[in-house]
């Protein structure tokens, strides 16, 4: 069992950054994927970035790609999410998720552990 809490969430100006952190707890962190999440207003969950064990593996979506950075600390239980240049299409409620599959780490169906969330809003 991992236990997900997100924090660093909040309001920020467009082309403003934040810092998402996601601290787990429970049984060996390094050995999941780590993915982010995002879910805005009356659309549907999609998928934001995701990282590998090693770190040696990123996925971004293209709508975030170039402007958020994916990593983790695994000394620290710590995945984070980096965003810059943010936009108000940026505005959802972000969530960290943990996977032990190989693959398909942007389908939500793949992860095992899921944050509460934590609001992002960015203000045009």
């Amino acid at each position: 069992q991992v236990q997900l809490v997100e924090s660093g969430g909040g309001l920020v100006q467009a082309g403003g950054s934040l810092r998402l952190s996601c601290a787990a707890s429970g049984r060996a962190f390094s050995s999941y994927v780590m993915g982010w999440f995002r879910q805005a207003p009356g659309k549907e969950r999609e998928f934001v970035a995701a990282v590998s064990w090693s770190v040696s593996t990123t996925y971004y979506a293209d709508s975030v790609k170039g402007r958020f950075t994916i990593s983790r600390d695994n000394a620290k239980n710590t995945a984070y999410l980096q965003m810059s240049s943010l936009k108000p299409e940026d505005t959802a409620v972000y969530y960290c998720a943990a996977s032990t599959r190989s693959t398909r780490w942007t389908f939500g169906a793949s992860y095992d552990y899921w944050g509460q969330g934590t609001q992002v809003t960015v203000s045009s």
